[in-house]
């Protein structure tokens, strides 16, 4: 297993190229933009608004994202994009299976899953 694949989004410009040229797809609980980066390597980025709530609960959710993308996408999804998660603010009152469920959606909806034996 190859932990090095997916890297962290972390500069404004890379964010804002993703919303710009990037294709958006949403449910419910997210919205998960994704560009084709070119590389061998899948970079992940998460955005919660103040919106959504105080820091304790932004963090929360963020860290909930995250732990959904490392278990249930890292390992199946194509290599080579730039994704963004953005937190709607419905997502506050969602539990961990529920946040996962919306993301195994969107990756579904946007066809980068490989495919499951």
């Amino acid at each position: 297993m190859d932990f090095n694949r997916t890297k962290g989004l972390k500069k404004d410009s890379d964010f804002r190229k993703v919303y710009k040229h990037g294709k958006s797809f949403a449910n419910k609980h997210l919205v998960m933009y994704i560009l084709d980066n070119k590389s061998d390597s899948t970079r992940v980025g998460i955005s919660v608004s103040k919106k959504v709530g105080k820091a304790i609960t932004r963090n929360k959710i963020r860290r909930r994202i995250k732990e959904a993308y490392r278990l249930n996408i890292d390992e199946k999804v194509k290599n080579g994009y730039d994704l963004v998660f953005i937190a709607r603010v419905a997502i506050k009152d969602v539990d961990y299976k529920n946040i996962e469920k919306s993301m195994n959606h969107l990756m579904k909806k946007a066809n980068i899953k490989l495919d499951e034996q």
